[in-house]
Parts: structure tokens; C-alpha cells; sequence
């Protein structure tokens, strides 16, 4: 992995002496935002690689967008064996607040896997850079619905570029994760009149199936589902050289990050006439939402509109990558860099 960015502290908490990782990718185009993950991993190495992962996807994903902030990402390596205690979670998030703190507002945090509204509000007792705390601190509250809503503007973008119509209704989706977001996704596209394949790792995720007349089934049996459209809702790194080549589907659009094991798994996508929506694009409604509301002080329909110009944003990618003969991801990316390059 090339090194590109900013700045990285890591630390251990002073009060819980957990390590803490908080990577800042890129300020070019204003303060960096990213979440704050609390996971376990079981090296704290492994915290690392996915703090500066992630907080370079989070200055692709803000500069796609057309964001004024740049990417960043903070990561608590909690411990593998056991869950942390109701003390120790709330001393963990006042020492991430503390180093959050210490950035004087070229770092906003947020929540993320392992994290929600309540711990932001935890973070915010320690400093004011912090975005989606509850709404009766004057955040934004849970930023998923946002996230969903702006996957479904996606998967419009999707099914217009595959079949010519932006219309869910009739086509066939395999949501994979039935968590926060992929829920509400699965819940929408329900009400659209969308056929649908759900599966999570929760076998208690199938009272939600049933509820809206979908069928459950394993995470490996909706991937390879024959189905319009894949749509990934849960962690990263499906899209594996092993899985592509059974994918039965015509297009891949979803809510998780890092949705390709491996950057070439793109273009092997390509080789198959599949379809890729690249995930920092298809899934940045909740930040789209939440620094629209809290750093840009806009009012909830303007933000819905940003929110839901993440079809065209996507319509313009797939045509890109049709014109020129490239991957969806590399015109992506082009895009990105192009507007990091403008400082637009």
C-alpha cells in the first residue's frame, strides 16, 4: 500500500489503554470526515491497514460526491474475547474524543461498524468534532436511512444503465446483509415492487424476509442468486476472485465498502459484462446527509437533493467507463482525482 496520507496517530487510550488509530488521508478539499470503528481484531496491525484503507476511500468517496472534505477514519481495536463492558466502551469513546480533539477541526468523526448515534453523543462530551450525534443533541441522528435512500437512487442508476429503465418494479435484487441499511434498502425496494433474495448471518433476520415476502437464504446462495441485481449490505470484500466467476447476476450495487477483494476484480467484472456501481459512490448518502446538515447548515430537502444526485453522478460513470473502455471503477476514480486535482 502506498503511503499518501496526512497524518496517522496511534495511540493507546489513556484511560483505557486500547489501541487507537486515527488516520487523516487528505484536507485538499476541506476537513477530513470518516467514522469511527470499534472492532475486534486480533492484531491490532490489522486496525491499522483498515483505518488507512478506509480513510482513503472517505476522500474518494467526499470528492465523487462533490463534498468539500477530504477522508479520514478512526479505529478502536477493541478485544476479540469478550465485548467491552458499559464502562469501558464509554472511557474508549471519550479517549477517541480526546484525540479527535486534538485535530481542532481538520478531523470530523462519525459513526461506524461497531459504533452508532448514542456513542457520538458519548464522543461529543469530549469534543465538538462529531457529526451524527441524536437528534436531541443537535446532530443528525442515525445517518442509515440516508445511507439507504441514497443506495436506492444507485440501484435506480443501475437498472437504467442495464435495461433502459430506472423502474425496480419487476426486477430481482439479492440483498445481501439485513442489518441497519440493508433493511431499510430491502424495505424500499419492497415497496417499489421489486421480486427479492435476502440473507444474513442472523437467522433471526428471516422474520424480515417473511414480512416482506422475500426468500431467505445463505450469504453464498444470494450472491450467486440468478437475479438482476447483487446488493451488498454487510462487510466488505465479496467481490473475490473465486466468487465473480458464479455470479449470475447482471450488475453488482450496493451499501458495503470495499466491495472488490482486490482492485483487478474490477476488471474481471468488466471481462463478464457485469455491471459495477463502485461502492464509495453507491453508498455515501449517510455522509452526503450528515455534513450537508451539520457542517453545511442546508435544510433537509436540500440535502435529499445531494442525496439523491448520486443516480446521475452514477450515469455519468456508466457512461464514462462505456465510452472509453474502462472499468467502472477507474472512471471512478478519474473522477475523484479530478476534482481533488481542481480542489472542487
Amino acid at each position: 500500500m502506498e503511503f499518501g496520507h496526512e497524518t496517522v496517530v496511534l495511540r493507546s487510550g489513556r484511560r483505557t489503554r486500547l489501541p487507537i488509530i486515527v488516520a487523516v488521508h487528505s484536507t485538499v478539499l476541506g476537513p477530513a470526515v470518516g467514522g469511527c470503528r470499534m472492532w475486534g481484531y486480533a492484531r491490532w496491525e490489522d486496525g491499522l491497514r483498515d483505518a488507512l484503507r478506509l480513510s482513503e476511500g472517505m476522500t474518494r468517496k467526499c470528492a465523487a460526491a462533490g463534498l468539500s472534505n477530504g477522508g479520514g477514519k478512526t479505529v478502536v481495536v477493541a478485544p476479540t474475547h469478550r465485548p467491552l463492558t458499559p464502562d469501558e466502551r464509554r472511557a474508549a469513546l471519550h479517549d477517541v474524543g480526546d484525540i479527535v480533539a486534538e485535530f481542532d477541526g481538520r478531523y470530523v468523526t462519525g459513526p461506524d461498524a461497531g459504533t452508532g448515534v448514542a456513542d457520538m453523543g458519548v464522543i461529543g462530551e469530549r469534543t465538538e468534532h462529531v457529526f451524527c450525534r441524536p437528534e436531541a443533541d443537535g446532530g443528525s441522528g442515525d445517518p442509515s436511512p440516508f445511507t439507504a435512500r441514497g443506495v436506492v437512487a444507485a440501484l435506480r442508476a443501475t437498472c437504467l444503465a442495464m435495461s433502459g429503465s430506472a423502474e425496480l418494479a419487476g426486477k430481482r435484487f439479492a440483498v445481501i446483509g439485513a442489518g441497519n441499511v440493508g433493511g431499510q434498502i430491502a424495505r424500499q425496494l419492497a415497496a417499489a415492487g421489486a421480486e427479492l433474495i435476502l440473507s444474513d448471518v442472523d437467522p433471526a433476520k428471516r422474520s424480515l424476509a417473511d414480512e416482506l415476502g422475500a426468500a431467505f437464504v445463505t450469504p453464498e446462495a444470494a450472491a450467486t442468486a440468478e437475479v438482476d441485481v447483487v446488493v451488498p449490505a454487510a462487510l466488505g470484500g465479496l467481490l473475490t476472485w473465486d466468487l465473480v466467476p458464479r455470479l449470475r447476476c447482471i450488475a453488482v450495487a450496493g451499501a458495503a465498502n470495499n466491495q472488490l477483494a482486490e482492485p483487478e476484480v474490477a476488471e474481471l467484472l468488466r471481462e463478464r459484462d457485469i455491471l459495477w456501481a463502485p461502492d464509495y459512490i453507491a453508498n455515501a448518502g449517510g455522509v452526503v446527509n450528515s455534513v450537508a446538515r451539520e457542517i453545511l447548515g442546508e435544510d433537509p430537502d436540500t440535502a435529499a437533493k445531494r442525496i439523491e444526485s448520486i443516480a446521475d453522478t452514477l450515469t455519468g460513470l456508466f457512461e464514462t467507463a462505456a465510452r472509453t473502455g474502462v472499468t467502472t471503477a477507474v472512471a471512478a476514480d478519474a473522477l475523484a482525482r479530478r476534482r481533488l486535482a481542481a480542489g472542487i
